[in-house]
């Protein structure tokens, strides 16, 4: 986890609007981030965690600044191709026979 990722927690923590402020600007998202926060704290906190997780994948996708926010919770590569997405490949043995069979 990247510094910047753990002072926006920091400050979603404390006050959610603003976490969600620096990250998308004055947005629909900050909109709704500040209705629920008035209608109840751990529904703000809920939806700034929400954003800054999809900020931090984005940044694992695409690279630092490589990316950037198109709305809700959503980010679009700028610069380059996207690079291919590994699939998990816990234990598989694709192509693999069976010995002793």
């Amino acid at each position: 986890m990247r510094g910047s990722t753990v002072v926006l927690v920091l400050v979603a923590i404390l006050f959610p609007p603003a976490a969600v402020a620096f990250m998308t600007g004055c947005s629909c998202d900050l909109l709704i981030n500040i209705l629920l926060t008035i209608l109840g704290y751990i529904p703000g906190h809920l939806h700034a965690f929400w954003l800054i997780y999809k900020r931090a994948k984005a940044e694992e996708l695409y690279g630092h600044g490589g990316y950037r926010y198109i709305g809700s919770g959503k980010y679009e590569s700028i610069g380059g191709p996207v690079p291919p997405q590994k699939g998990a490949n816990y234990g598989a043995t694709y192509g693999a026979t069976a010995v002793g069979s």
